[in-house]
């Protein structure tokens, strides 16, 4: 295989990953969705405070996980355990990990989609992102079936311990937290990641009767 061939490779990669960390950003900052599953599922029947408190501790949450010079947790309604702080830490770093593949891999990405275009070759991108669009799918049916099976098998991938297990009295944040807010999350990012995949199929279409055919 020509050194052409190995770029290629490597540039779909990046697409590939930046189209998956660009999914799960928009996923992990849908303020919207939080607000809109705190109306949905009666979340503010746990607080003795107004929705407007509530969305201004959650948006001191996502300060603190989504920006890497806050090094400190606080809210202003909610106290924080030594091991729910920890496991704030934890996911803390897999937000800056998703933001650091997304950054590395977009300017390849770019790249690469720049040489598809000039040798007029989208249409290689079917292949690869028709076989991308089933695994999601297939994931999504798995989760669907037992989602707290599911959601307690994430945790133990993604984590490495047991702060994620929450006590409502030392950490009363998981009351305001419903497993079923982070169900729509986990629907969001896989709609999301098939959109995107769905376009470069239909792009990779276009392309083959365009500039093939």
């Amino acid at each position: 295989m020509n050194s052409w061939k190995w770029l290629e490779r490597l540039g779909l990669i990046c697409w590939i990953f930046t189209l998956l960390t660009l999914a799960i950003t928009l996923t992990i900052n849908a303020r919207w969705l939080y607000s809109f599953s705190v109306d949905h599922l009666n979340v503010l029947d746990y607080v003795t405070f107004s929705k407007d408190q509530l969305m201004k501790n959650f948006d001191q949450l996502m300060h603190y996980l989504n920006l890497p010079w806050v090094d400190q947790l606080k809210m202003s309604d909610f106290p924080v355990s030594e091991s729910g702080a920890v496991h704030f830490v934890d996911v803390k770093k897999l937000f800056l990990l998703n933001y650091g593949v997304l950054i590395v891999t977009i300017i390849p990405s770019i790249f690469y989609l720049r040489h598809l275009v000039k040798t007029k070759r989208l249409w290689t991108m079917q292949r690869p992102f028709k076989i991308a669009f089933v695994i999601p799918l297939v994931i999504a049916a798995v989760g669907a079936l037992n989602f707290n099976q599911f959601f307690v098998l994430f945790h133990e991938t993604f984590f490495s311990n047991d702060d994620w297990i929450f006590n409502p009295v030392t950490d009363p944040i998981i009351n305001v937290l419903p497993e079923d807010f982070f169900m729509y999350c986990f629907i969001l990012f896989f709609v999301l990641l098939e959109v995107f995949f769905l376009v470069q199929i239909f792009i990779g279409k276009r392309s083959l009767k365009r500039d093939v055919l």
